[in-house]
């Protein structure tokens, strides 16, 4: 048996899936034709190498355990007409929206395939608060390795360990790093009063809609290359462009008022803080940090990136990213003590921001050999913090982009209109911008 106590960013989505279902979901193409069985049995086989098996969710203690034993997974192999990937973009739009028990024993993967000629999409629904996109990502990688390979024992496994620490570890190890933050606090207020609140026609309803589009190595190179130039990031240029096309989704947006701002969140990965890397430790070790802009008219994107890296490079000094995870249990303290109708309003009000980005690159976690350009597929569930979640997956050099939204915030009409904005200012070229829906009825 193994178990793991939950991080303050798990507790906080312990939380959430109160409200709303809270799940997340990987798709990897593999150069093999499906055959069902045989992949049921090597996704049984990873899951029971790498120790993955008899989970159990203890919310009360707020951890979760691992018992062991053989695992039997579930497959839904998707048929139809349309094409490979919108068949698995349709399951995960539908599978995102149905919960995961909220505790005890249960299966927190849903696997699923889709046949693509002499190819298959292999992908899996699971519940977030298991395990972070890296700790999926070498799953689905070594699903995929030993799908393709010959003999199962041409890809050894080894059993996975469980988290240890918590992030009360982290910030004994980091004191002064946490005061740096909070000295920086009251700056971050400032810009957090100057943003505007996302609205909800209903905040009781958290269906999710989603869209994909991918943009192709040498496009997504020239991405790399422009930010160079810049002197940014790439991730501060693909938090620019997400700034520049979630603008329009802001209701209101009047430059004489306080709060006309965007502002979006960026995900970042704790684990380098916590523990050794995602082949060795399953489990979940994220924050996030913020960036604020008024976007006023006739800005280019080029200069909205240069702003952009100064706030991203002032949050990295600074790490920013643990004043959220503070600030995560201080919402718990006032989660406690907060109707149902203030807890589905809570994170809009005190921490608004129009979107959230979540970006992962595939190829450093791989350990099994190279993947093919355009193979791997994300979606995160949007939850009470952000009524719009992009996820950026960069594999083999190119980029996936998967958006999910609340349709209780953006309509489909919306969401299309923001992911064909998203797509023309990271690639210009018309072949690479068509979104593709695949929204729940």
């Amino acid at each position: 048996m193994k178990v793991a106590p939950l991080n303050l960013f798990q507790c906080a989505m312990l939380r959430w899936r109160e409200l709303h279902p809270y799940c997340a979901a990987h798709v990897i193409a593999v150069p093999v034709e499906l055959d069902a069985g045989q992949l049921r049995a090597v996704i049984g086989g990873v899951l029971d190498d790498r120790g993955l098996t008899g989970f159990e969710l203890d919310a009360a203690r707020r951890r979760f355990v691992l018992h062991g034993g053989r695992a039997q997974p579930s497959l839904t192999v998707l048929d139809g007409e349309t094409p490979a990937l919108d068949r698995a973009a349709a399951f995960i739009a539908s599978s995102i929206n149905r919960p995961f028990p909220a505790a005890g024993r249960f299966d927190p993967f849903r696997f699923f395939a889709v046949a693509d000629g002499r190819c298959c999409l292999v992908g899996v629904v699971y519940d977030h608060l298991v395990a972070g996109g890296d700790s999926i990502a070498v799953l689905m990688t070594d699903i995929a390795a030993r799908a393709a390979a010959r003999d199962p024992r041409d890809v050894p496994l080894a059993p996975l360990a469980l988290p240890s620490r918590t992030c009360r570890h982290l910030f004994a190890r980091h004191p002064w790093v946490l005061l740096r933050a909070l000295l920086a606090l009251p700056g971050l207020v400032r810009g957090w009063r100057t943003a505007v609140r996302p609205r909800l026609a209903d905040p009781a309803d958290g269906r999710n809609g989603f869209l994909h589009f991918g943009i192709g190595a040498a496009a997504y190179a020239a991405l790399r290359a422009r930010a160079k130039a810049l002197g940014v990031t790439t991730n501060d240029v693909l938090l620019a462009s997400v700034l520049a096309a979630a603008a329009p989704l802001a209701p209101h947006r009047d430059p004489a008022r306080r709060r006309h701002a965007i502002a979006v969140a960026s995900i970042v990965n704790l684990r380098a803080d916590f523990q050794p890397p995602a082949h060795e430790v399953f489990g979940q070790f994220l924050s996030s940090f913020r960036v604020v802009h008024p976007l006023p008219d006739g800005m280019t994107l080029d200069d909205l990136a240069r702003a952009v890296g100064a706030q991203t490079a002032r949050a990295r000094h600074a790490r920013l990213h643990y004043l959220t995870l503070l600030a995560m249990a201080l919402a718990g303290g006032l989660w406690r003590h907060a109707s149902t109708s203030r807890r589905q309003r809570i994170y809009l009000k005190y921490h608004p921001v129009v979107a959230g980005i979540t970006p992962l690159a595939v190829d450093p976690l791989r350990r099994h050999g190279p993947g093919t350009p355009g193979d791997y597929l994300r979606a995160a569930s949007t939850g009470p913090m952000s009524p719009l979640v992009v996820a950026l997956t960069t594999s083999a050099g190119a980029l996936r982009v998967g958006i999910t939204y609340r349709t209780t915030a953006i309509d489909d009409q919306q969401a299309r209109a923001f992911a064909l904005r998203l797509a023309r200012s990271l690639d210009p070229a018309p072949a690479t911008t068509q979104a593709h829906p695949a929204t729940v009825p």
